[in-house]
């Protein structure tokens, strides 16, 4: 084994509180995988989540592995090394099951990497029972895990914190893979890919779907009524994360407000709240290992109780972002000194917030921004996005002058603006429509940092238009992406820019889909009604 590199698995270690050792003999060995760097894994509130239930389980051991920094990926695959955990520094191929949460469509070819380093065969159809079993949960599997399908022996979708659980007890039984499998289909939300065959007609749309070995049809989303008792929370505390050292707590989960563009405010139906006596014993549990505690949620401004909490005593709490409005007013009085807040305008015109469905006004906004900068945060952070649909200059010109507008209103802190492109996502109105050009996005952005170049205070960060591309790609491919992802996993191309022999990169990020066209992702209920998404497309083209 390298030393640089245990070296710097142990030095990780020793600034970790919560960390779980445990004897691998005679139990379920579970490599809980994270397809990006450490500090953005041990930021992920699922994956810390899992981490601390699957290590829970007496008879189960679970330990992390990560992609390798890329500063360290060159190294690290010259010297051909395997992932190894970080607590027993075993190779990937010891473990009985190896498991992703993926929250990051982009993160996709890392997870093909990390198999191949481990020497693992990459498509299901190729491992047998000697290989470890390969799962996958997380968002991206919420709402279309098809570009991964082939690589994936089970898929979770859904809320984990009941099927998990009925899993494990399917896999302690220690049947055979082949009845594992089949008998896996009895539990709701788990989804068998190889149990599935799908047909294309002659235009490379989908033509059909076919299921054998009893699965259903359709695979509901599992959701669980109530957060409360939810095991999603820190395990560990680290100042190696992007959120250093601090306790992430869940406050709610789902977002009333079903803006068009958000797969958040889709797939997380119905919205939960957790109760004020239960968040509250919750932080003070939490602040026993550290003052420094993150809520998280979509839409802190509607948790009911966010004022209550956020007066408790001995916390330094952290928000992820505050919805521009009077309530959140007085949520940022509670947070003054904070480094930084963020709000998410999304859209520099109101016409095209309502297209989106963004229901804040400009005095909304004006006023938010004008309490943080005036509450001593030291920076605000807006966050918008280009290439909305309908969306046209005079939009990346209102984008502007409500940037300028908020400047003028005080020249206190700092503005930092964060420019994504938009990706249209399943289960959302917008999953008709096309992503925008590439010429066309650098222009917009150019127009920004060119209208926006002399405002004091005033800084400019963004995607980069390519990357949001590869993103749209994943996010609404179907099966014949893993032909892409084998190609990204080998060699570094520019997949956007070249594209693939045989394969219409157009028809799936560049094209508007019709109603009547069978998406990927089809096979999913969410609970979300496909007429009522369509009617709502309609309407916000409209406007």
């Amino acid at each position: 084994m390298n030393r640089k590199f245990l070296d710097k698995a142990n030095i990780l270690l020793s600034k970790e509180e919560g960390t779980v050792f445990k004897d691998p003999g005679g139990r379920i060995n579970v490599a809980l995988c994270y397809p990006n760097c450490y500090a953005v894994g041990m930021s992920s509130l699922g994956f810390q989540g899992i981490y601390g239930f699957l290590n829970n389980q007496a008879d189960v051991v679970c330990e992390r592995i990560f992609f390798p920094d890329p500063e360290d990926l060159e190294e690290f695959e010259n010297s051909r090394m395997e992932p190894f955990s970080l607590e027993s520094k075993r190779p990937l191929s010891a473990f009985d099951i190896i498991a992703f949460s993926v929250s990051f469509e982009n993160d996709y070819p890392h997870l093909l990497k990390l198999l191949k380093m481990g020497h693992i065969p990459l498509r299901s159809s190729e491992r047998g029972d000697h290989h470890p079993l390969v799962i996958m949960g997380g968002v991206c599997a919420f709402y279309n895990p098809e570009p991964l399908a082939d690589f994936m022996d089970i898929v979770f979708i859904g809320e984990a914190e009941e099927m998990l659980g009925e899993f494990i007890s399917l896999y302690r039984q220690g049947i055979e893979r082949a009845t594992l499998l089949e008998q896996s289909v009895l539990i709701e939300g788990v989804y068998i890919p190889v149990y599935y065959s799908v047909t294309y007609d002659t235009d490379g749309k989908i033509a059909g779907r076919t299921a054998s070995h009893g699965a259903p049809d359709r695979i509901r989303k599992r959701t669980i009524d109530e957060i409360s008792g939810s095991f999603i929370r820190s395990s560990i505390i680290t100042p190696e994360a992007e959120f250093s050292n601090m306790y992430l707590l869940e406050a709610m989960r789902g977002c009333p407000w079903s803006c068009r563009f958000c797969i958040a405010g889709h797939i997380y139906r119905p919205v939960r709240k957790k109760g004020l006596a239960e968040l509250s014993a919750e932080v003070r549990a939490a602040s026993a290992k550290t003052q420094k505690i993150g809520l998280i949620g979509p839409s802190l401004s509607d948790y009911p109780h966010a004022e209550e909490v956020l007066k408790l005593e001995g916390v330094d709490f952290s928000i992820t972002s505050l919805r521009a409005s009077a309530r959140s007013g007085r949520l940022v009085q509670l947070m003054k000194g904070h480094k930084s807040i963020a709000i998410a305008p999304e859209a520099g015109t109101q016409r095209l917030r309502d297209v989106i469905n963004k229901k804040i006004t400009d005095e909304d906004i004006y006023e938010t921004a004008r309490l943080i900068l005036e509450s001593d945060v030291e920076t605000l952070r807006l966050y918008f996005m280009i290439g909305l649909p309908t969306e046209t200059m005079d939009d990346i010109a209102g984008l502007i002058e409500t940037v300028k507008m908020i400047r003028s209103n005080t020249r206190r802190g700092y503005i930092r603006l964060s420019v994504s492109t938009f990706v249209p996502k399943p289960f959302t109105p917008f999953q008709w429509h096309p992503m925008e050009l590439l010429k066309s996005v650098k222009e917009k952005l150019r127009v920004i940092k060119k209208g926006l170049g002399q405002e004091k205070g005033v800084r400019v960060f963004h995607d980069v238009p390519k990357h949001a591309h590869l993103q749209g790609l994943f996010a609404l491919g179907d099966r014949r992406m893993s032909r892409v992802l084998e190609i990204l996993a080998d060699e570094d191309r520019d997949i956007i820019k070249k594209g693939i022999s045989d394969f219409d990169i157009a028809s799936i990020i560049f094209r508007k889909k019709d109603v009547s066209e069978i998406l990927p992702w089809d096979f999913i209920d969410t609970g979300i009604d496909r007429e009522h998404l369509w009617e709502e497309y309609g309407r916000a083209l409209h406007i």
